[in-house]
């Protein structure tokens, strides 16, 4: 993975680009006029690892609401707006830490101009997000159909917006509902322009399918060095996007956030009942934010061997199993007592 360095901005604290950690978004699927419930999802959130956080700002009483959740929350707070640039003002207004817009219907250059000095002014970071569902239809006509070159094109003009008064606090996404072309983009958007960028296959689809879509788009941008920030978008829980998320990372080894479960694919060399456990250890375990590498073996014949490697690992046998820690034998258990040791250990560490 040779990386690219791209520019750094903060938002709200959080360093994006320039060699930082790749940041773990998501957004919240509640009403943002209503404080309580969107406070609480936002802090589930947190507890999992969601370093940033976007709301929906359909309205001006939601746009109002923004100060009451922020509040509410300890990791930075994003605006996300379409339509109407005087949301955006107000968001601003209320003291979110980012802007997201998409440049094909936030309205005139005028309005675009409005909305980043007043950015400019508050120190607000802005992310165009440019969406093959929103293109302007001058591009749909000139490409004939929302191209990854199209997409490039959108966003280059707007950062040429954002360039000529003097607003250098960009960050971009190029989403796609089609893999291919979201992954094309990106790497064309790379040779165009040195902003962050921000991963993202959109409306991925529901929790199976949409994980399997969105780790293999981003796997592959981020396997070229590719993206300083990600969002796994799913029909379902914004939890479940953050826990996607973290996995695509610790699979490339880019973060190291909380447990990395291994566990044998249950073959009928199996000598314990696995998938009780391994789901026990992902509910229980979830917001550890200590890395621990956890194996799961059900027999004898690759289990001594992982569990040995692993921070903690258990190898089965006939009604039970062999715990390890950190390479060594410490207990030998009954399969009903094996769930319990393992999840004490690794609180314990």
């Amino acid at each position: 993975m040779k990386k690219k360095r791209t520019r750094q901005l903060s938002l709200g604290g959080v360093m994006i680009g320039g060699g930082a950690p790749i940041v773990v978004q998501s957004m919240t699927t509640t009403d943002t006029r209503k404080t309580s419930p969107t406070v609480r999802q936002i802090r589930q959130l947190e507890k999992l690892g969601c370093e940033i956080v976007r709301v929906a700002v359909p309205d001006r009483e939601a746009a109002r609401n923004l100060a009451a959740i922020k509040q509410g929350i300890s990791i930075p707070l994003v605006a996300d707006i379409h339509f109407d640039y005087k949301l955006a003002l107000e968001a601003i207004k209320q003291g979110v830490d980012g802007l997201r817009i998409n440049p094909g219907n936030i309205g005139s250059t005028e309005k675009v101009r409005a909305v980043v000095r007043a950015a400019q002014e508050h120190g607000v970071p802005i992310r165009i997000g440019v969406n093959v569902g929103s293109l302007h239809k001058r591009l749909l006509k000139k490409y004939r159909h929302p191209t990854p070159e199209a997409m490039v094109e959108s966003a280059m003009e707007h950062i040429s917006i954002l360039e000529s008064l003097d607003f250098f606090d960009i960050k971009v996404s190029l989403k796609s509902s089609d893999l291919l072309d979201t992954v094309q983009a990106y790497r064309l958007m790379r040779k165009k322009a040195n902003y962050p960028l921000h991963l993202g296959i959109t409306a991925a689809g529901p929790s199976f399918s949409g994980s399997i879509k969105s780790s293999i788009g981003l796997g592959i941008l981020l396997a070229e060095g590719i993206g300083d920030t990600i969002r796994v978008s799913l029909t379902g829980s914004p939890l479940q996007e953050v826990r996607v998320a973290y996995e695509i990372l610790k699979a490339l080894k880019l973060r190291t956030r909380g447990p990395l479960i291994i566990s044998c694919p249950t073959c009928g060399r199996c000598d314990i009942n696995i998938l009780p456990i391994v789901n026990t250890l992902e509910r229980e375990l979830a917001s550890l934010s200590r890395h621990l590498t956890i194996a799961v073996m059900g027999c004898a014949v690759n289990g001594p061997g992982e569990a040995r490697e692993a921070d903690l690992g258990v190898a089965g046998g006939k009604g039970g199993g062999v715990l390890f820690k950190r390479g060594k034998i410490i207990k030998r258990l009954k399969e009903k007592e094996l769930v319990s040791a393992l999840i004490k250990e690794a609180q314990s560490m």
